[in-house]
C-alpha cells in the first residue's frame, strides 16, 4: 500500500534475531499497534529465536523468516527489508531483539520519513550528556573513533554514532539499494550510509537513550577497528571518485587534485633535501627550504578548501519525495 494524503504510511519492523531469546518476546509485545508488520529474521540462531516467537507470540502482525546459515546482522536486516518490500511497506524500521532499543521511540524514527523530511533516520545516543555517563568507557571511545571515520567515508559530516542499529528507511529508497554489495556483518550500518550517500539520500539523527541490561553485545570495538579502518578507507576513495570525478567535475575536484600534487611534491622534495643535508653536513639554502614549504602550505590550503566544500555538500533534498513525484507522474 502506498500512502495517500489521507492514509498513514504502512510501517514494517524488522528484528534480526541471534541469541536474543531472553528479550525478543518482550520487544515484540512493546511494539505499537500503528505498526502493520513485524518481521523476525532468525539468523540461524542456535537458541531457536524464530521457533520461540512462533510458539510464544500470537500477534497476527508477526512473520518469521529463517536463514539456513548465519549471515550476520546486515544479512538479516537485508532479508527483512526484502520481505517488507514484498508486503508493501512504505517505511521499514529496524530494531534489535536484545531489549537495548525502546520500541516506544519508534514514532520518532518514522515521522521525518512520513513527512518527507528524511529518507533514512538513525539513532544517536550522544545527544543527552546525562545519558552518556551510563555508556561503558571503551564503547564511548570506540564510537567516537568510528563516528569520525564514518563522517570521512560516507560524507555525512553532521551524523554521529554510526554503528547505532535503531534505524528507519523509506521503502522507495530501500528498493534502490544494491543488496548484494552491502556488507553483511558489523560494518553493515556504516556501509549502508555509504550506499545511501551515493544516492544523495537525506539522513537524520534521532536522539535516543540506549538501555543496558543483562544483554551481551557481540560487537568488540577493539577487534574491529582495523577492519573498519580499511573498509572506511575503501569507501572514502570510492565516494570521492564517484562524487567528484565520475558524476561531476567541479572546482572542488581541481582543489583536491592540485592540493594532493602540491603536498606530495613539497613532502618528497623537502625529505630528499633534508636527507641530503644530513648526509653532507651542509645546510639547505633558503630557496630550497621555501621550495619545499610553499607547495606544502598551498597544498594544505587547497585540501582544506576541498574539505569545506565536502562538508557543505551533505544531502539536503529528500530523495524519497522526488521518487514519489516521479511515480505519481507515470
Amino acid at each position: 500500500m502506498k500512502p495517500t494524503d489521507s492514509s498513514p504510511p504502512s510501517v514494517a519492523v524488522v528484528i534480526p534475531s541471534y541469541k536474543v531469546t531472553r528479550h525478543i518476546l518482550q520487544v515484540i509485545a512493546a511494539i505499537d499497534n500503528d505498526v502493520d508488520h513485524i518481521i523476525v529474521v532468525d539468523d540461524a540462531c542456535p537458541e531457536g529465536s524464530g521457533k520461540l516467537v512462533e510458539s510464544g507470540c500470537s500477534d497476527p502482525r508477526v512473520c518469521v523468516v529463517y536463514h539456513a546459515q548465519n549471515q550476520g546482522v546486515g544479512g538479516a536486516v537485508l532479508t527483512g527489508y526484502q520481505r517488507a518490500l514484498e508486503l508493501g511497506a512504505d517505511i521499514i524500521v529496524k530494531i534489535d531483539g536484545d531489549g537495548q532499543m525502546d520500541p516506544a521511540l519508534l514514532p520518532n524514527f518514522v515521522a521525518p520519513i512520513a513527512a518527507l523530511e528524511a529518507d533514512y533516520t538513525k539513532g544517536n545516543r550522544f545527544y543527552d550528556l546525562r545519558n552518556i555517563g551510563r555508556m561503558p568507557a571503551i564503547r564511548l571511545f570506540g564510537n567516537a573513533v568510528l563516528s569520525f571515520m564514518a563522517k570521512v567515508s560516507t560524507g555525512y559530516w553532521d551524523l554521529f554514532d554510526p554503528t547505532n542499529g535503531y534505524t528507519a528507511i523509506s521503502a522507495r529508497v530501500a528498493a534502490l539499494l544494491p543488496f548484494e554489495r552491502i556488507s553483511r556483518r558489523y560494518f553493515f550500518e556504516t556501509d549502508l550510509l555509504f550506499r545511501l550517500g551515493t544516492f544523495r539520500a537525506v539522513v537524520v539523527d534521532i536522539p535516543m537513550d540506549a538501555r543496558y541490561g543483562d544483554e551481551v553485545s557481540n560487537l568488540r570495538i577493539g577487534k574491529v577497528l582495523t577492519e573498519f579502518l580499511l573498509k572506511h578507507g575503501r569507501n572514502f576513495f570510492k565516494r570521492v571518485f564517484y562524487s567528484y570525478f565520475l558524476r561531476d567535475m567541479s572546482l572542488a575536484s581541481l582543489e583536491l587534485l592540485a592540493g594532493c600534487a602540491l603536498v606530495l611534491f613539497g613532502a618528497v622534495f623537502g625529505l630528499y633535501h633534508w636527507g641530503l643535508s644530513v648526509s653532507t653536513g651542509a645546510p639547505a639554502s633558503t630557496g630550497t627550504v621555501m621550495l619545499a614549504a610553499l607547495p606544502l602550505l598551498v597544498g594544505l590550503q587547497l585540501l582544506l578548501a576541498f574539505l569545506a566544500y565536502d562538508i557543505a555538500s551533505v544531502p539536503r533534498k529528500v530523495l524519497s519525495g522526488r521518487l514519489g513525484r516521479r511515480l505519481r507522474g507515470h
